[in-house]
């Protein structure tokens, strides 16, 4: 037949870009809380746009052809933006496929008489368009991935607060279990306040951790350490009866740390070991 695919196409971009747009406003999983209907339309039309301005029946055959650049940068943009804007991988999967069906749709439209030319376009749009989703998804698990540890830093730095509660006296509330990284930026904000505050005293209270193994407790050890190293004690606080059963099963040493059951009785202890005296005033009532 000699049909020139891409010619084809390029022609019937408007009938594509308007079968896309209706496949895509009809699913399911629309997201119109993310993506208003005409902000979908401008980068639909973009995508297409761009795509059908670099395919020629050459490059075709050819999906990892670098005429394809262009494509794959907006594309990348497209994938990395719905990540972040809060976009499932099945959402972001349909915006490719039902481009994808709008193409062969047209392409089965126009050339339905020659079905072996039919057979051979249809094959080489579908794998340049299963290849294009594949760069989507990729993209849009790093963009995931982005945004995960985006968010695995600011729930670090908020589940690792340093209180100043009184001249010289620090508390640290600890939520959720302790590793490696967590217990370097544990120590890392403890120390950067004691500096800043010049306190001599900081409290760990563990109340938030749910439970103490072997690995935790060398993780608290090695916090009280350096705190000790800065000129400052450490008093751990929030001691549960079964983290005290769990550290005496395990054998761990914390004879030589302050440890109090409550965040109460270690600030109780810290004003003792500064020598202050807190005492409730109570207020005479004049008779009437």
């Amino acid at each position: 037949m000699g049909t020139d695919i891409a010619k084809l196409l390029q022609k019937k971009q408007k009938r594509i870009l308007e079968n896309w747009m209706t496949t895509q406003l009809s699913n399911i999983s629309l997201r119109e809380d993310l993506m208003s209907n005409d902000e979908l339309r401008e980068q639909s039309a973009e995508f297409l746009d761009t795509l059908l301005k670099v395919l020629t029946e050459k490059n075709l055959g050819n999906v990892e052809s670098s005429d394809f650049e262009p494509v794959h940068e907006l594309l990348a943009g497209i994938s990395l933006s719905r990540a972040k804007q809060g976009f499932t991988p099945a959402e972001t999967g349909v915006y490719i496929f039902s481009l994808k069906e709008a193409l062969l749709t047209s392409l089965q439209t126009d050339i339905k008489e020659d079905p072996a030319f039919l057979l051979d376009a249809v094959i080489r749009i579908s794998r340049l368009m299963d290849y294009l989703c594949i760069t989507a998804f990729e993209t849009f698990i790093k963009g995931r991935e982005e945004v995960i540890l985006r968010q695995t830093d600011e729930i670090a730095e908020i589940s690792t607060p340093v209180i100043r509660v009184w001249d010289g006296i620090l508390a640290l509330p600890i939520i959720g279990t302790l590793d490696s990284a967590r217990t370097q930026v544990v120590m890392e904000s403890l120390l950067q306040e004691i500096v800043a505050s010049s306190s001599t005293i900081a409290i760990l209270d563990i109340s938030g951790v749910a439970a103490v193994d072997s690995l935790v407790a060398q993780h608290l050890i090695k916090t009280v350490a350096a705190t000790r190293l800065m000129g400052a004690e450490c008093i751990i606080s929030g001691i549960r009866p079964e983290i005290a059963q769990t550290v005496v099963h395990l054998g761990i040493d914390l004879s030589n740390i302050i440890t109090k059951a409550t965040l109460a009785s270690a600030l109780k202890q810290a004003f003792t070991m500064l020598k202050l005296n807190v005492k409730k005033v109570e207020t005479i009532k004049s008779g009437i």
